[in-house]
């Protein structure tokens, strides 16, 4: 693949603190604003426990690849057919590195399904510009978190 795809790699063991990072800086700019839960966003969040998801050998690991340009920027980590999380580091966003690592997760993995935030009007958004459509399918996560299943269509 080229288009800057050439950055795209698979992650390893010592990303995990980069990706740990990014994961735990976009969860507090993004999802914080609507739950505003400070114990879970600036207590049991946080880079040391997240980046130990990503310990070598772990299957986080294994289902993650990284945009890698000499820093690592972003990252997506699909399981099956499925991207389970697309993040940027926000400095980074708008420079269409989520949209190239979600490309490669549906043209080079066969990812063609995610589940978004309901209130993340912004994710949402940017799911249907490449081709992904809201299903009318919501599930709780952890009984109270409202996810919406998007799937890739068939002509994005």
């Amino acid at each position: 693949m080229t288009d800057g795809c050439e950055h795209i790699r698979p992650a390893r063991a010592e990303d995990a603190s980069r990706i740990a990072e990014i994961f735990v800086t976009n969860y507090r700019e993004n999802f914080y604003p609507f739950f505003k839960n400070d114990g879970f966003y600036y207590g049991e969040l946080n880079v040391l426990d997240t980046a130990a998801e990503y310990a070598e050998g772990s299957q986080a690991l294994k289902n993650t690849l990284v945009w890698d340009d000499g820093v690592v920027r972003g990252f997506v980590r699909v399981n099956g057919s499925e991207v389970e999380k697309l993040f940027v580091e926000p400095r980074f966003q708008r420079q269409h590195i989520g949209e190239k690592l979600l490309r490669y997760a549906v043209s080079e993995l066969g990812a063609d399904r995610l589940m978004v935030l309901e209130y993340n009007e912004k994710g949402i958004r940017f799911y249907r510009r490449h081709g992904f459509e809201l299903t009318g399918e919501k599930v709780l996560e952890d009984g109270w978190i409202p996810l919406l299943l998007m799937r890739k269509g068939r002509e994005g």
